[in-house]
C-alpha cells in the first residue's frame, strides 16, 4: 500500500541547496547524483539519496505556482534542471522528469476543489507523483483503455492492470488513465489521481531490465477508490494533446540531450588524453569534431521545439492541430534516435576504454539507457500514427 507522506512542509529556503532551481540540480547531480549512479544502475535501485535531494531543494515542486505553495519555474527551466540531473544518473533524470509531467497536468487540468487541494499539498510537500497510462490487452497504445471508472454516491472506484508504473513503489500518488464509464468506448477517457489511503498498488513480475534500472518501472495490479472530485473534469484526449505529450516529449528529450552530451564529454576528454600522450594523432579529434556538431543540432532541436510549444502553450486549439502533434512526435522520435547514434559513435572514438566498465570513458551505462529512450512510446507506434496524420495534414508548415 502506498502511503502520503506525513510531514510538515518543506522550507526550501532552509534547505542545502541553492534557490536557483537549475542551480541546485546542477549541484545535485554532481554531488549526488553522479556518485551513487553506479550502484543504482548495478543494484537497479531507485535513487533515494538523489530524489530526497531534489525533495529537499524544492525541485519536485517545479511547476506548482507560488501561490499553491510550490517553487514555480516553466517549462524551460524544468527541462534544464532534467537535463543537469540526468547527465549524471539518467534514471534519476527520468525520475524527475516523469513526476513533471504528471505535476503539469495537475496545475493545468485539476480543477475540481479536490484536486485544488493536491496541487495545493504538491506545492508544499515533496510528494512524488506516478502516472499509469499504459494497460494489459492494448498492445501499448496509452490512448486506449480497457479499465473503466465507476462512480457512484460521489465516489469512484477503478481497478487497472497498468503494465508499467515507473517508481511505483515509491509514489505518494498516481495519476491513471481509464475509460470515462463502464459504457465509454475505448478512447473515451479520463485521467483518476488515485491516492492513499484509497490506492492499493500489488507489483506484477520483477525490474532487472538493460537501461534506466533505478527508474522500477514495475507492472503493478491498481485498486483505487476515491472522491468522484479526483477524476479530471477534462477528457484525457485535451489533457494529453495540450499538456502530457509536449511536456512529455519535451522533458525526455532534454533528458537525451544532456545524456549525449555526457557521451561527448567523455570522448572528448578522451580525445585530449590521447593528444597530449601523440600530439599527430587527428583522426578521433576529426571524429570528435563531426560529433559536437551532431550534439548540439540536438540540442538546438529540442530548444526549437520547446520554443514552439511556449508559443502556442496556452491555446488548446494551437496544441490540438494536426502541425503540432506532428511536431512534437517528430521530437521524440528524432531525439531518442540520435542520443543512442550520439553515445555509439562516443563509444567509437573511446574504444577499449569506453568498452571496459568504470573507468572515466566508460560508455556502458549511458549506452544502454540511451537504448531504452526509442521504447518510451514506441518510436514505430509513433511513426505509424505520424503516417496516418500525414494522411489528411495539408501541409508540415
Amino acid at each position: 500500500m502506498t502511503q502520503i507522506v506525513d510531514g510538515p512542509p518543506v522550507d526550501v529556503a532552509a534547505a542545502p541547496w541553492p534557490s536557483d532551481p537549475v542551480e541546485a540540480a546542477r549541484r545535485i547531480g554532481a554531488e549526488v547524483a553522479a556518485p551513487t549512479a553506479a550502484s543504482v544502475d548495478t543494484e537497479a535501485r531507485f535513487p533515494q539519496e538523489t530524489v530526497d535531494a531534489l525533495a529537499e531543494a524544492g525541485l519536485l515542486q517545479l511547476l506548482v505556482p507560488p501561490e499553491d505553495g510550490g517553487t514555480g519555474g516553466d517549462l524551460r527551466t524544468a527541462m534544464r534542471a532534467v537535463a543537469e540531473v540526468g547527465r549524471h544518473d539518467a534514471s534519476a533524470g527520468m525520475i524527475l522528469a516523469m513526476h513533471l509531467i504528471q505535476v503539469a497536468c495537475l496545475v493545468r487540468h485539476g480543477s475540481t476543489p479536490a484536486l485544488r487541494e493536491l496541487t495545493a499539498e504538491v506545492g508544499s510537500r515533496p510528494l512524488l507523483l506516478a502516472s499509469a497510462t499504459t494497460e494489459a490487452g492494448v498492445g501499448g497504445d496509452v490512448r486506449t483503455s480497457m479499465c473503466a471508472v465507476q462512480t457512484e454516491g460521489g465516489r469512484f472506484q477503478l481497478s487497472k492492470k497498468a503494465m508499467v508504473i515507473s517508481y511505483g513503489e515509491y509514489a505518494h500518488g498516481v495519476l491513471a488513465t481509464a475509460r470515462r464509464d463502464p459504457d465509454a468506448g475505448a478512447s473515451d477517457q479520463v485521467l483518476v489521481a488515485c491516492l492513499p489511503p484509497g490506492l492499493q498498488l500489488d507489483a506484477i513480475g520483477d525490474w532487472d531490465v538493460l537501461g534506466f534500472r533505478g527508474t522500477r518501472s514495475l507492472g503493478f495490479q491498481l485498486e483505487a477508490e476515491g472522491p468522484a472530485e479526483l477524476v479530471f473534469p477534462d477528457p484525457y484526449a485535451e489533457i494529453s494533446s495540450h499538456t502530457m505529450l509536449p511536456t512529455a516529449h519535451l522533458l525526455w528529450s532534454a533528458l537525451w540531450s544532456a545524456m549525449a552530451g555526457a557521451a561527448v564529454d567523455r570522448a572528448a576528454a578522451f580525445t585530449r588524453a590521447g593528444a597530449r600522450s601523440n600530439p599527430g594523432a587527428a583522426a578521433s579529434s576529426t571524429r570528435l569534431a563531426q560529433l559536437v556538431i551532431r550534439q548540439q543540432r540536438l540540442a538546438s532541436m529540442v530548444n526549437d521545439a520547446a520554443a514552439q510549444y511556449a508559443a502556442v502553450s496556452d491555446d488548446v486549439q494551437g496544441t490540438s492541430t494536426v502541425g503540432f502533434t506532428l511536431a512534437m512526435n517528430s521530437l521524440k522520435v528524432a531525439a531518442s534516435t540520435e542520443v543512442a547514434e550520439i553515445v555509439t559513435d562516443a563509444l567509437r572514438i573511446c574504444g577499449m576504454a569506453g568498452y571496459r566498465e568504470g573507468g572515466p570513458y566508460s560508455m556502458g551505462r549511458l549506452l544502454r539507457d540511451a537504448q531504452g529512450a526509442a521504447l518510451m512510446v514506441s518510436n514505430e507506434r509513433i511513426l505509424r500514427n505520424n503516417a496516418e496524420l500525414l494522411l489528411v495534414h495539408k501541409g508540415l508548415s
